[in-house]
């Protein structure tokens, strides 16, 4: 459990970006809300800072002002280290629901944003270098942030694999609708896609990569 933020600091975190979070704010004010949590510094220039989920649920939350927020450990589209977007078929899989989807949300726009600040021309239309350096949690944040459901133990879904084809990653679904549609979001989200067969079993999956033109 953190300390609550101040009065200042809360309105820093009222007063964000509503579709990106991103804030601005004293670098002392921006330096704490990291330090609780409830932002996170980009890594690539200018270092824009924006409110991680944990964040967003503090300025859409209706509790009592000043009581203190548990800021849970998340990562936006960028590397910092705690979000993860669902590959399909984890063990333990994060709670569905409005709070993941806001934390999905989050994490694709913090990622455009990652685009059009290191694209030629601001352009977000194809992946960036994160992108291609983390390729299965890029498509995977892409379908999740598509509407796709990942595998789990309740239902089967899109499931996301590493390949040994360099900037390449396998997507499975459970039919060949779904598999199709998975493709759709990944050629919007910038990636190319092709459906292929595995040879020894005969399942179709597609092997999608990053688009570069």
């Amino acid at each position: 459990m953190t300390r609550p933020p101040t009065a200042a600091q809360r309105r820093v975190i009222e007063d964000a970006d509503p579709a990106t979070g991103r804030l601005r704010g004293t670098r002392t004010q921006l330096a704490a809300l990291v330090k609780r949590g409830l932002a996170f510094r980009h890594p690539r220039p200018p270092h824009e800072h924006f409110l991680t989920p944990a964040g967003h649920r503090l300025r859409e939350s209706e509790a009592v002002p000043g009581a203190p927020v548990e800021a849970a450990p998340v990562e936006a589209a960028p590397d910092t280290g705690v979000f993860t977007a669902r590959v399909g078929g984890e063990e333990d899989p994060p709670v569905s629901g409005p709070a993941r989807r806001r934390e999905v949300q989050s994490a694709w726009q913090g990622l455009l944003e990652l685009r059009r600040m290191t694209g030629p021309q601001g352009a977000v239309d194809r992946p960036c270098s994160w992108e291609r350096a983390h390729l299965v949690r890029a498509a995977a944040l892409a379908l999740e942030a598509g509407g796709h459901r990942p595998a789990d133990g309740e239902a089967d879904g899109y499931r996301v694999r590493a390949t040994p084809q360099p900037e390449a990653v396998a997507v499975y679904a459970p039919d060949a609708e779904t598999l199709a549609a998975c493709a759709a979001t990944l050629e919007r989200a910038g990636w190319q896609a092709g459906e292929y067969t595995e040879p020894r079993t005969r399942a179709r999956y597609l092997l999608a990569s990053p688009r570069r033109t």
